[in-house]
């Protein structure tokens, strides 16, 4: 009975695992292999040159701008959906019929492809009938309408924001779920003791929110790292590089240049960096598993 048990268990899980290793765990170590070569992604013929891509890495000036992009993309990815997910989170939780609505209205941006998240901000932020550029025209003030995804000083920002309106739901219904497993008993009991609203979000809510909080976070500096989809619709990392992250560095120096060895640095860096959130993460959530205890 046991030897049955343990041959189907090895039989469900070994296509699985097979799948995994082929597609996960091989072009992870492919990476880590290729990132000591000059290879270009095509010739049977390369060169190990141990660190040198490496050092040239850190000499870079492009991969600056792009790690520089990528940690400002990531405290925006902490900020904005975290600050918005939970306003929304608190105004609609335990709402009647129309908070429902609400909430569902809030939720379908992330049932959408970052792909074509882009492709509607790309019309948003359209110099001539876009809705941005066609709204300061209708109050007034047509100085203010510009190519905004044209402009080094605006691209990035412009990414991040289409880039945000997706993850706000995401991390709205995390919150919500967090809501849900707080004892209400404490939120009355502080409501008897005079505390009003704010102080009770304040003082109760917030600190009791920090499981679903690490949760969000941690998954919004993940997404935030890996982000490549929205980012090629809308600007491919232009204008000169202003819009650059790391994964979008990686992709033109590995398959627009060619230099898979070097690009394949870049995504060692962006793997060990990915790693540390991660470590951090199951730190604290074991940290927070104790509040609902």
């Amino acid at each position: 009975m046991v030897k049955t048990r343990y041959r189907w268990i090895v039989l469900f899980l070994t296509p699985p695992l097979l799948i995994y290793l082929f597609f996960v765990v091989f072009p992870l170590l492919s990476s880590f292999y290729y990132s000591f070569t000059d290879w270009n992604g095509f010739a049977v013929d390369y060169n190990q040159i141990g660190f040198a891509n490496f050092e040239k890495l850190f000499r870079d000036p492009l991969f600056g701008k792009a790690l520089t992009n990528t940690v400002l993309w990531t405290v925006a990815a902490i900020v904005i959906p975290t600050g918005i997910g939970l306003t929304l989170a608190l105004a609609l939780h335990g709402r009647n019929f129309i908070g429902n609505l609400y909430k569902s209205l809030f939720y379908l941006p992330i049932s959408l492809a970052l792909a074509v998240i882009g492709q509607i901000w790309l019309w948003i932020y359209q110099p001539d009938w876009g809705l941005i550029n066609t709204f300061v025209r209708a109050i007034g003030h047509p100085e203010w309408s510009t190519a905004w995804l044209a402009k080094p000083q605006y691209a990035l920002l412009g990414v991040i924001i289409a880039w945000a309106w997706q993850q706000i739901a995401l991390s709205m219904v995390i919150f919500l779920a967090g809501l849900t497993a707080i004892p209400q008993e404490l939120i009355e009991a502080a409501e008897i003791d005079g505390a009003n609203y704010w102080q009770r979000v304040r003082h109760v809510i917030i600190p009791l929110l920090a499981p679903a909080s690490v949760v969000v976070i941690a998954l919004a500096v993940i997404n935030s790292l890996k982000s490549f989809d929205v980012l090629y619709v809308m600007t491919k990392g232009g204008p000169f590089h202003s819009s650059d992250n790391l994964a979008m560095f990686m992709y033109n120096e590995s398959f627009q240049k060619y230099n898979m060895g070097y690009g394949s640095a870049i995504a060692v860096v962006l793997f060990m960096i990915t790693l540390a959130v991660i470590v951090v993460y199951f730190r604290q959530s074991a940290n927070a598993e104790h509040l609902y205890d």
